[in-house]
């Protein structure tokens, strides 16, 4: 597919997603949303690729937000269908995905730009990064998971303060309160993104997606997340990947692993 509003970029394993329309500040609208699906389902399938960056072109913004004038009109039902859709076809397909994605926050990330990052694995923020989600302002609450990944994040009472205030906080804020991991200049965001993602990379890949989907089990409703553990735990002994890290633990060499 030929993307109009998203660049996709190839660096060894490592499959990049930028967000084009720095003219708008990367605003989400139902294009990108679309594009998105389809650049993280073929990302996920794709065997070349290892892992997944996310930015937003330029240095202002990740995405500040999302076009409002685009729901402005709509009525009940609308608005129920726009966030179902949004949180199944976007926001948790990158949650549960089963590669690394990490958002690499180059600028503003609010509403529905922030809800974006916080459905990615690990987020690390340029020094000039602020975040916040801004709904209430507009009459609205966030609707792309943005209440419940903040909360999980951050906890209870501080993703209360900055939802009912609407209040931006910057990367060093962020960090502090665990909403991102890694705080660095400008230069060096993308630099540190694939620091991190290629040490990433150098582990099992099914042991990678066996780790997230038990991680995410424990914040889903009515799943046993230790059950989940117990079964991916056991699973991993079934592969060619477990059997080549312990014999390279063994005999004191490193691991080759094939997603096997």
């Amino acid at each position: 597919m030929e993307f109009q509003n998203l660049l996709i970029e190839y660096k060894e394993r490592i499959q990049y997603i930028i967000i084009n329309r720095e003219s708008k500040l990367n605003a989400l609208n139902k294009d990108i949303l679309a594009e998105l699906h389809v650049a993280f389902s073929e990302a996920f399938k794709n065997p070349a690729v290892g892992g997944i960056i996310i930015t937003g072109a330029g240095t202002k913004a990740f995405v500040a937000g999302a076009d409002i004038s685009e729901f402005a009109n709509f009525d009940v039902k609308q608005g129920t269908a726009l966030a179902h859709e949004g949180q199944s076809n976007v926001f948790n397909l990158i949650a549960d995905g089963s590669k690394p994605v990490i958002a690499a926050i180059n600028g503003f990330a609010l509403g529905g730009g922030l809800e974006l990052a916080m459905a990615c694995h690990i987020r690390i923020a340029s020094e000039t990064a602020k975040m916040g989600l801004p709904e209430v302002t507009l009459g609205l609450i966030p609707g792309y998971g943005g209440t419940q990944r903040l909360t999980q994040l951050i906890g209870k009472g501080k993703a209360l303060e900055m939802i009912l205030t609407a209040d931006m906080i910057t990367a060093v804020e962020a960090q502090q309160f665990g909403l991102v991991t890694h705080v660095v200049c400008q230069e060096d965001l993308l630099i540190k993104a694939e620091e991190l993602l290629q040490k990433i990379l150098l582990r099992a890949p099914l042991a990678l997606a066996a780790a997230i989907h038990a991680v995410n089990a424990g914040f889903t409703d009515g799943v046993d997340g230790y059950g989940i553990e117990i079964a991916e735990f056991g699973k991993c002994f079934g592969t060619k990947d477990f059997k080549e890290g312990a014999a390279a633990f063994l005999g004191k060499r490193k691991a080759e692993f094939k997603g096997e």
